[in-house]
């Protein structure tokens, strides 16, 4: 099976996200943002290969789903806010980065 046009969706979503919400990611190293890119890739095509086009629907609705999960539930009730990541000094402390100027 064909599976270019899912590949290319996944892609352009993972493109508009790093250029929209790259920022959120400012302290992820380059190589660990780069691997998750090429393993979601490769799942997708893996799922549209051996299960089937819908099936790639169906795993991107559950990306989906765990991303609303996670920024409209999770982090407002740990006092972070889902959209804007404020306060920074909370939401620094959850990723396990330092403030750039904490020292």
């Amino acid at each position: 099976m064909d599976s270019w046009f899912e590949v290319a969706l996944v892609a352009t979503i993972f493109a508009v996200g790093n250029i929209v919400f790259g920022h959120f990611e400012a302290e992820t190293p380059k190589w660990r943002r780069v691997l998750k890119v090429f393993l979601v890739l490769a799942i997708t095509r893996l799922i549209a290969t051996q299960l089937g086009r819908s099936w790639v629907y169906v795993f991107i609705g559950l990306l989906v789903v765990a991303f609303l999960v996670v920024h409209l539930w999770w982090l407002p009730r740990n006092g972070i806010n889902g959209l804007t990541g404020e306060p920074k000094a909370r939401y620094y402390a959850f990723r396990g980065w330092r403030l750039p100027n904490s020292d």
